[in-house]
Parts: structure tokens; sequence; C-alpha cells
């Protein structure tokens, strides 16, 4: 019925999400082609919004939210996408169940193809089918990865984390870079945006080899099929990680890469990377940053925390168990000064709208999964009890409380490369924005800083 109600939508919402000009996304064949003609109208669009409003203040920002992580402090720009504390995020102006109904799907599939939604991010407008064809393609010939970055791969022990080994793979990339070579060779700064996305795209393309080599090595034999041409990127992904065979585990992936793409800029991901990047480091330099930082337990692991939380708690309370022997579980983990993890937000207010997707995708797919059902469970009992604890001021699932659900009900159970799929997923964000940063002409990013001391003396005798 999902599936259904996106296709008849798709076909009355064709027109684009936020068009820079009257130019319609179908006259260029390519992205970069398209690019070219929106760059010069948005760079105007940009001098008029500062003219207009340079000197307006976003509103103060007090002591508490510099000692708390900058929380809620308004300082950054990212064009791909704006979180609402209500209703979640929007992917240039669209949200998730609305870039469900416009974004093209597979042949016979129901779930956006991430083509769709990198186009989207990049240019503010929802593609043609044709146009994402001729994405997965270029991908596809882009997809191969230099001999020493295979051996390099090969070389890592398997003990090495994933991510690990993923950071390491995508630094190394910086050997062919096509924006560190023309910077070398002085390329005019109105001109940076173009190896960046030359960059950007093979980067992009390159994870999933980078990706399956990892999974195979570790978990596998170590041999990897070829990409294949003819293929969209989440089916070739799904295939080098020896899934390829299961279509609705191919499905899993294309909308896991879409709703896990972009989150504004303000995670630890999406900021490493653009922080880096103003450095006018290339983009495979910005990028293994920004998985560095994904790696943390407070960002890219949280999923697999989730996961261990809910089978910990199948193992102790047994499948089947009541609300009462749910309730009484999460009750214990929070009296014994832990967290429920995958419930809460630093912005959002309201249930994750990727939480939601994931749901309906096990609704249509596993609805009698224990696993699933669990979870359907918890999302139906920890909010009243966060509330009634005080814990949160958003007690509603995030997108971890999920995924490792769906992923686990298809036999990925190996949980240390969770994070490598949400950092092939947040690629897409971090490369749009970085093209987007040196189109702009963004500059070195430098905030000020100051010491507990400096801030007692500030605001002495007053």
């Amino acid at each position: 019925m999902l599936s259904v109600t996106r296709n008849a939508l798709r076909q009355q919402l064709r027109t684009p999400a936020r068009a820079f000009s009257s130019s319609p996304a179908a006259h260029a064949a390519t992205l970069k082609e398209r690019l070219t003609e929106l760059i010069p109208q948005e760079i105007e669009n940009v001098k008029a919004v500062r003219a207009a409003h340079g000197n307006k203040s976003f509103g103060e920002v007090t002591v508490d939210q510099a000692y708390g992580g900058m929380r809620g402090i308004k300082g950054l720009i990212w064009e791909g996408s704006v979180l609402d504390a209500d209703e979640g995020i929007r992917f240039r102006g669209l949200t998730i169940p609305e870039a469900q109904a416009q974004l093209p799907a597979a042949p016979g599939g129901s779930e956006p193809l991430p083509e769709g939604l990198f186009w989207l991010l990049v240019t503010g407008e929802v593609p043609t089918a044709e146009q994402v064809r001729g994405l997965s393609q270029e991908w596809a010939a882009r997809a191969q990865l230099p001999k020493f970055v295979e051996e390099l791969i090969d070389r890592c022990p398997n003990t090495l984390h994933p991510m690990s080994q993923f950071s390491l793979a995508v630094t190394a990339l910086n050997h062919d870079s096509a924006f560190a070579k023309a910077y070398a060779q002085g390329v005019h700064k109105k001109e940076y945006w173009k190896t960046t996305f030359d960059d950007s795209m093979d980067l992009i393309a390159k994870l999933p080899n980078i990706a399956g080599r990892i999974f195979r090595n570790v978990f596998g034999d170590g041999k990897l099929p070829p990409i294949d041409p003819a293929k969209d990127y989440s089916a070739n992904l799904a295939t080098l990680l020896g899934f390829g065979d299961n279509e609705a585990f191919v499905e899993l992936m294309r909308l896991y890469i879409t709703i896990h793409s972009d989150h504004e800029g303000g995670n630890v991901s999406a900021h490493t990377g653009h922080l880096v990047g103003s450095a006018l480091s290339d983009p495979f330099l910005s990028y293994a940053a920004a998985l560095n930082g994904l790696a943390g337990p407070l960002h890219g692991l949280a999923n697999q925390e989730v996961l261990r939380w809910v089978q910990k708690m199948r193992a102790q309370i047994g499948e089947d168990a009541s609300d009462e022997k749910v309730a009484e579980y999460v009750w214990s983990t929070l009296k014994s000064g832990q967290v429920v993890p995958g419930y809460g937000h630093a912005v959002l207010r309201k249930t994750d709208p990727r939480y939601t997707a994931q749901r309906e995708f096990a609704l249509k797919h596993l609805p009698d999964d224990p696993m699933f059902k669990l979870v359907g469970q918890i999302y139906k009992i920890v909010p009243d009890i966060l509330l009634q604890a005080g814990k949160a001021k958003n007690p509603w699932p995030n997108v971890d409380a999920h995924s490792g659900v769906l992923l686990t009900h298809y036999g990925m159970d190996q949980q240390d490369f969770y994070t490598v799929l949400f950092g092939v997923s947040r690629a897409f964000g971090v490369a749009a924005q970085l093209i987007w940063d040196r189109a702009l002409g963004m500059p070195l990013e430098r905030p000020k800083s100051y010491s507990t001391a400096a801030i007692k003396k500030m605001f002495e005798g007053k």
C-alpha cells in the first residue's frame, strides 16, 4: 500500500524542490553541467542576502552555550538541509515523506535512489529518472580503487576497527586528488569548485568498494565481486557486502543511505567535514576527518548501542514480554545511571521522521520479526517513562532506535560495521556542501574562544 501511494505521489509531484532559476533540471544532461548553470545565480543570491541582512543578529550567545557544546548557537551555513525541531529534517525543503514521494525509485522499487537525493542536495532540484541513471553510471565508472589503496586495506589486521580502516582508506585517496593538484598548480579560486566536484564524485563512487573490501576482509573470505555498471549505487553496495540477491535488503540500503545522508551542518561529522574543508583540504582529507568524528560513541556508534541494549533486554525478559516487563527494564536502565539509547535528540522535539521511515519499511517487509515487535513495544512505552523521570526534553526515538534491528533481520549482525554504512551515507551531505563551500568562496572557519578565567574577568562586577 505504501509503495502504491508513493508511486502515485511521484506522478503528481514532479516539480523542483527549490529551483535556482526557471530552467528545468531536465535541460542539463549531467550534474556538473547543471551546477555550471546554477552557481553564478546562487553567488548573486548570496550577495543579495548578505547585502540585505548581513548586519542582522541571529540572537545572543550565552556562557552556558559555550560550555554546553555550542548547542543552539547559530553560526553555520549549510545549504543541503535544515533541521526543524518539530518537522525533522528537510532536504532542500523536502521532508522525508516528500523526498520518498518525489525522488526517482529503481524499476520495481519504492524507496528513493540515493543518486536522486545527491542531485537534490547539490542543486535543490528533483532530478529526472534519466539524470539519476546517468549518475549511477558515472559513479560505477569512477568506482575502481587505486591498487595501493586496495593493498592498504588488505594489510590491515582484521582486529582494526572497520571505521579506522575506512578513514585510513579515504585519507589515502588524497593521493589522486584533482583539487590538490589544481591548487598546487595555482588554479584560480573561482575554479575551485570544479575539482572539488570531481573529487567529491570520486569519493562517493569509491566508498562501496572500500566498504565492501573492509567487510569481506574482516567478516568474510576477502573476495570481492566487481561493480556492475548496469546497477544503481545501493544495489552495487549490497552486492559488495554479499546481500545483493536480497531485493528487500537492496531497498533497505536505498532508504538507509537517503535518510542518513544529511542532517544539517551542526552535527559532528558534517561540521568536521566543513571545518577541515575550510582550510582548503581536499574532499578526501575533509571527509576522512568527518569519519573520525562519526566513529565516536556519541555520534555514529549510537545505532549499535541501541541494538545491544535491545538484545540484552530480550535476553533478560524473553520474547513476547508484557509491557510491564519492558517498563521494568527501562526503569532499571535509568536507575542504574544509564540513558535509554536511541531516545532524545539535541534538536528534535518529536519522533524523528527517519525513525518513522524505517518503521514503515519494517511494517511492509518484516512485520512479524520479533525484534521489530519489541522495538515497537519500546516505542510505545519509553516516552512516557522518560517524561515521568524528567530525563529528556525530547523523549521520542531518533534514527538510531531502529536501524540496527533492520540490518540484523537481513543477516547483517556485524555491529562494528554499522557505522561504516552510516559513513557511506553521510558522504552525500558533506560532499554536497563542500562543493558549494568552494563555489561560494566560503572562508576559513575561525570562531572566537575564551578561557574560564577570561569569562570570569569579563563579567566581574556585572
